[in-house]
């Protein structure tokens, strides 16, 4: 039986202010992104990220990376909801996914810590 796949789409960390997240950096967020792939890939999963700016290729990068495989679950990051002034690059990439894969379960980590417990609520590998 093939694996499940799990694309997690999220911002760049080197494009994310850090004022609105004390406590975190962009390496540190880089290192919990890499550890919930590997955590994802050794329950089982399929799983790769897909980093986005928050400028103009950001739609395009999600496309390629929505269009790569199959894909069986969606993760957005909790830094593409927050802070508000990211509404429309969230909306824009949640309708990138009812788009071009309208059958796969979409979830939402609430840090980049939590990607694996977003993913299993609604995939099982």
């Amino acid at each position: 039986m093939a694996k499940k796949t799990v694309l997690a789409i999220g911002n760049e960390p080197s494009f994310v202010d850090f004022n609105a997240f004390p406590g975190l950096t962009p390496e540190l967020v880089r290192n919990f992104i890499e550890a919930q792939i590997e955590i994802l890939r050794a329950l089982g999963y399929d799983a790769e990220s897909c980093l986005i700016d928050p400028g103009e290729t950001a739609e395009a990068v999600t496309v390629a990376a929505l269009k790569s495989r199959h894909l069986d679950c969606v993760v957005i990051g909790a830094g593409l909801r927050e802070p508000p002034e990211r509404l429309l690059l969230f909306e824009k990439i949640i309708n990138l996914v009812l788009i071009h894969v309208p059958h796969v379960r979409i979830c939402f980590n609430t840090t980049p810590a939590d990607t694996a417990e977003a993913v299993q609520r609604w995939v099982r590998p």
